[in-house]
């Protein structure tokens, strides 16, 4: 029995070590997450994305329907059973009878459209170029989740560096409150002192608890962003580096004007529509086809006691009969509904060009607006991290100016302010910038999510 027992224990710690316990689990979701990881996986759970996957499935289905009305016929087969009660006409004889009947018929039909005046072919045409728009509308979705996702996450960053940087202060405030308190017992510091510094630190805790707030939000917001659950915890990377691209205005000009998706939706829009019109224009042609068929039936008497009918096989065969017919179809007039058709087919064509006018004006000033905030975000980092490293040596001799009674409280604290904003400042103007850096790298063609 004690042999049994321990056995058993051994197979359940064996087992145990196997099996991954709830905290290996969690640590394996708490892995932190890089900025390109978070790309992905608001890509993949976006509701956008899955809507425009669906209708870029359904423009595919479109495009292999008008391949096959383009190049295969149609084929119909039929079947039908009747029973005649009355006077009726004879098949075998062709002639009335007052004989109740029963028939069986078969047919099979096709036929094929040789020419429609290119609607077809326009047809094919249209749901190609509706097939390509739908996966530029596809990839515009994405490029606008990862652009909101990376904002998002760079405010996460921001206020988790503020954080960092406002509890060092909130530190450093206790340390000079606890040595003032020392110096007032020691008569080298009055009580107004011990009460500025008391202030100061309130203040501090204040900020440090805003900003906590602030980054929870931001949280919240990139969950939200990414379809994360929101009761789970959601780790990034913090410490990765963001890589800097050089791309010049030409360069991001040239590939955005012929490449970018919103580029490529509104030039489809004028080949849509310029099939469309031609379309409009053949209306006016005549239309050829092509049919063909075979048909039997079988038949019997069943009132008539001395009726011998043949046998179904035998009647199958002969009253089979097969058909061609080619026919001819001309427009005279239908209420001059092609004459307006191709009015308005035109103004379309005519809207869609204006369009994609207007598209690429606004994609040249969009390039052009994101490399001058580039060199200003550029600009204002070097100036906001010159500064920042000025005022934090500013605050370190304050501060030990203050330990020897050299500065006043209320300088200590102008000082501390300012070196708090300057490093604030540094750190939204570097996040700044490498979203807007990141901007003109996409339109030199390189996706958001290929960047990090």
């Amino acid at each position: 029995m004690k042999r049994t027992i321990n056995t058993l224990l051994l197979i359940l710690l064996f087992w145990s070590l196997g099996m991954p316990s709830a905290a290996a689990d969690n640590h394996a979701q708490s892995r932190p997450m890089s900025i390109a990881d978070c790309m992905s996986f608001a890509v993949e759970n976006a509701v956008q994305v899955k809507t425009m996957r669906l209708e870029t499935d359904n423009a595919r289905w479109q495009r292999r329907e008008a391949i096959l009305a383009m190049f295969t016929p149609q084929v119909q087969a039929g079947s039908s059973l009747s029973s005649n009660f009355g006077r009726s006409l004879d098949p075998e004889t062709n002639t009335y009878v007052s004989t109740s009947s029963l028939s069986n018929a078969y047919s099979v039909s096709g036929g094929m459209i040789l020419f429609d005046g290119f609607s077809a072919v326009n047809n094919m045409r249209v749901s190609k170029t509706a097939l390509q728009m739908g996966i530029d509308r596809e990839q515009l979705a994405k490029d606008e989740i990862c652009l909101a996702t990376m904002e998002a996450f760079c405010n996460v960053l921001y206020f988790n560096s503020l954080t960092s940087v406002v509890r060092e202060q909130v530190n450093t405030a206790k340390s000079v409150l606890e040595q003032t308190e020392k110096q007032l017992l020691l008569g080298q510091k009055s009580q107004a002192d011990v009460v500025e510094m008391q202030a100061e630190l309130a203040d501090y805790e204040y900020r440090l608890i805003d900003v906590q707030n602030r980054y929870d939000d931001a949280m919240l917001t990139l969950k939200d962003l990414m379809f994360w659950p929101v009761d789970e915890a959601l780790v990034i990377d913090t410490l990765f580096e963001f890589s800097s691209s050089e791309p010049t205005l030409h360069a991001a000009l040239e590939f955005a004007t012929q490449h970018l998706p919103s580029v490529r939706l509104a030039k489809a829009s004028v080949e849509n529509a310029r099939y469309q019109l031609n379309t409009a224009k053949w209306s006016f042609a005549p239309s050829l086809s092509l049919n063909m068929g075979w048909s039997t039936r079988y038949y019997t008497y069943p009132d008539v006691a001395d009726y011998e009918p043949d046998p179904f096989r035998s009647q199958f065969k002969n009253n089979g009969g097969e058909y061609l017919q080619l026919s001819l179809s001309v427009p005279v007039f239908n209420r001059l509904s092609n004459v307006m058709n191709v009015k308005k087919r035109s103004n379309a064509y005519a809207q869609a060009s204006l369009e994609y006018e207007q598209t690429l004006r606004q994609v040249e000033a969009e390039v052009r607006r994101a490399e001058q905030d580039k060199q200003a975000a550029l600009a204002a980092y070097r100036q906001a991290e010159k500064r920042a490293a000025l005022q934090e040596e500013a605050y370190r001799l304050n501060k030990k100016k203050f330990q020897q009674g050299l500065v006043s409280p209320l300088d200590f604290r102008k000082a501390s302010e300012q070196c708090l904003n300057a490093k604030s400042a540094c750190l939204q103007n570097e996040l700044q910038y490498r979203i807007k850096d990141s901007v003109l790298a996409y339109f030199s063609g390189i996706p958001y999510i290929e960047q990090f």
